[in-house]
């Protein structure tokens, strides 16, 4: 039977202990060395804690919400007997999505992962030969990984199977056709994941998003095929450099990426995870900037100067600035002053939403090479036609 010790942490326990121990409040916030008062809200706030999620027995709550949910109403119809006794003879009891519980359950399976991981990293052989005047760029525009697409309603299937194969098919070709540059640069646009939450919705509109599989499943697969990705520039780059840049469908998920790849690869000097907890990124590379960022919530034209701002010595130190942006799945080019905006295609196919809208643009993936004084210098394309012939 469920007690409400079943609902408290270990903190809450030790207060719950005391004072069953000890008689009162007083005495067992006395004998815990703490104020009566701490004690007092954190028993208070365990009391609501546990009635939200459907546990006050002396409010006739006795049947807990299902884990991940919470108790939004109760409708209770008793009997009153001639004597003035209550019997309950009908009652419903409402549940919905918690989402404190969903952020707590979250950051359990990242911290599980990041357990499990650690140390499971085998060293790669690093690359023979490098240029150091090099650095090679790979950026992922919107990958949308847990994406469903029917071929019949939106011309092309996508699951994340496909997914998989795809993203991990194009930076295996990608990466032996670069050249042996000194450092390579996996660079996440934003949107790497469909959603992050348990209803299969956008966080910020509540729009219903066509998914496959599970969120946890989701989340192995497209974890484990940036592995596979980060592991094959390995083989090519002396180091490789990870961002994860935060979208409107996964914001909450890229930063769980960042601070699960950054234990995954903290016994690796040769993996650089730039966990900084921002919207923007950056990369300088002798003479070259390079900004990363999803862009659903800045405009093209406002980036040279954001970049400026957030970056100002390293604008200074250098001549060659870019920055790279997803979100609207095409390619486009704005060459403003001082810096060129670029936004890329993603190898997702269109869901039933963007089809319909007529959202249809090409496929592609593609690697940029920086040479430290003079800029891009070379860039090569992995188109899904490509893809679906090898």
């Amino acid at each position: 039977m469920t007690s409400i010790f079943d609902l408290a942490t270990d903190r809450e326990r030790e207060y719950l202990e005391a004072v069953e121990q000890y008689g009162s409040q007083r005495r067992a916030a006395k004998a815990l060395g703490i104020n009566k008062r701490t004690l007092e809200r954190g028993v208070a706030n365990l009391k609501r804690k546990a009635a939200s999620r459907g546990y006050a027995p002396e409010h006739d709550m006795t049947r807990p919400a299902a884990p991940g949910f919470k108790i939004s109403g109760q409708w209770t119809k008793v009997n009153v007997g001639k004597d003035g006794s209550e019997q309950v003879y009908q009652k419903s009891i409402y549940q919905t999505r918690d989402a404190e519980q969903f952020d707590e359950m979250l950051r359990d399976l990242v911290s599980a992962w990041c357990e499990e991981a650690r140390g499971a990293i085998k060293p790669i052989a690093p690359p023979k030969h490098t240029q150091d005047a090099l650095l090679t760029v790979y950026p992922m525009g919107d990958p949308h990984f847990g994406m469903y697409a029917w071929a019949a309603e939106c011309g092309d299937n996508f699951d994340l199977e496909i997914a998989e194969r795809d993203l991990v098919g194009a930076v295996d070709h990608l990466v032996g056709q670069s050249p042996e540059s000194e450092r390579g640069v996996l660079v996440n646009l934003g949107d790497f994941f469909h959603y992050d939450n348990m209803d299969g919705v956008t966080a910020r509109s509540g729009h219903a998003l066509d998914t496959d599989g599970r969120l946890q499943k989701m989340i192995d697969v497209g974890v484990r095929a940036l592995r596979r990705c980060i592991h094959r520039m390995l083989e090519k780059h002396q180091t490789v450099e990870v961002i994860n840049a935060p979208g409107n469908h996964d914001h909450v998920l890229a930063l769980a990426m960042n601070v699960l790849f950054r234990n995954v690869y903290e016994n690796e000097p040769r993996v650089i995870v730039h966990n900084e907890p921002s919207m923007r990124h950056y990369v300088e590379h002798g003479k070259c900037l390079i900004g990363v960022v999803h862009g659903h919530q800045t405009k093209d034209r406002d980036l040279p100067g954001i970049m400026a701002t957030e970056k100002a010595e390293s604008w200074g130190r250098t001549r060659h600035r870019y920055f790279y942006r997803g979100h609207h799945h095409h390619d486009s080019q704005d060459d403003f002053n001082g810096c060129k905006v670029e936004q890329f295609r993603t190898l997702a196919a269109g869901d039933a939403y963007a089809v319909g809208a007529g959202y249809l643009s090409g496929r592609d993936m593609k690697a940029i090479v920086m040479h430290k004084d003079f800029g891009e210098v070379a860039r090569f394309t992995c188109g899904i036609d490509l893809l679906r012939a090898a």
